[in-house]
């Protein structure tokens, strides 16, 4: 005779909260690297180059139209 298996006994995780102190730093650094990478996409061209040459602007150039910025 067979003995049925018991199942487990299912427990969900404790779900500590986050605070402000912890959440912080991540939050500035990809605040920083989005703004970054928005400059680079959007204005890295013309007066406000802070690369010179057309590499940046070929790197990006799909990316820019995906966004909908102009650079033609």
């Amino acid at each position: 005779m067979a003995h049925p298996i018991a199942p487990a006994a299912v427990t969900t995780p404790a779900i500590t909260p986050l605070s402000v102190r912890a959440v912080a730093p991540w939050a500035l650094f990809f605040g920083v690297l989005l703004l970054t990478v928005l400059y680079f996409v959007g204005a890295e061209q013309g007066a406000t180059s802070l690369i010179s040459g057309e590499s940046v602007h070929e790197w990006v150039h799909d990316g820019r139209h995906l966004l909908g910025f102009p650079c033609h």
